[in-house]
């Protein structure tokens, strides 16, 4: 009995200090991130391409993502104002039957954004493969990436780490957040972006050069 109410106290203890770890990594990540987010476009300098960060297009409750149409709406703004040429919109697009890329560039066309400024990334599987294949597959040093804050702020992070000169642009975020998973899901993601920085982990897809703004738009 003793020994099971060690155990029992042993794993509360570490499910407490893991949650508390996750909880002070993000809040590490907003700081650091803090003087690089605007959310005005007046306050960003101009950049060639912006990184357009992907979400599933679908939400739980089976309508539009509003976390999906609220980044393509930050990057319409971005690009109508003049302050960026390229859109690079990142996710993930390894399946046949979910495919993030397409519909971000299918709802960046109906917002009235020509198809000759959006390249697409189909290998956008994590924040951190999408900010290291801007870099690498892409051929950028210098961007703004567009998603909502508590994602920029880890994005922002990972983008910095890989070398790259990066501003976020926020979106609008989700009044009442409709799914518990997207709202939880920073706090571990926070201790992986660590992770991945600390160990170097590699995008899982690497790919041919893409030269924004010379290549055709994929």
């Amino acid at each position: 009995m003793r020994l099971t109410l060690w155990l029992l106290f042993v794993l509360a203890a570490a499910a407490i200090a893991a949650m508390l770890a996750a909880w002070l990594a993000e809040r590490r990540l907003d700081r650091f991130a803090a003087s690089f987010i605007a959310a005005d476009p007046a306050q960003l300098p101009a950049f060639d391409v912006a990184l357009v960060l992907g979400a599933a297009p679908i939400g739980p409750e089976g309508g539009r993502n509003r976390y999906f149409e609220y980044r393509l709406d930050a990057a319409t703004v971005l690009w109508r104002a003049g302050k960026v040429k390229f859109l690079l919109v990142s996710g993930d697009g390894r399946r046949p039957d979910y495919d993030e890329p397409t519909a971000m560039r299918a709802g960046l066309l109906e917002r009235g954004v020509p198809a000759s400024a959006i390249y697409r990334d189909f290998a956008g599987v994590r924040t951190y493969d999408s900010a290291v294949r801007a870099r690498d597959v892409f051929g950028q040093a210098r961007l703004v990436i567009v998603s909502q804050r508590f994602h920029l702020s880890r994005a922002l992070y990972l983008a910095h780490a890989s070398g790259l000169q990066a501003w976020g642009f926020e979106a609008r975020d989700v009044d009442h957040a409709y799914s518990i998973f997207t709202e939880l899901r920073r706090y571990p993601s926070a201790v992986r972006a660590y992770w991945d920085v600390w160990r170097g982990t590699p995008p899982r897809h690497d790919g041919a050069p893409v030269v924004i703004g010379r290549d055709p738009p994929s």
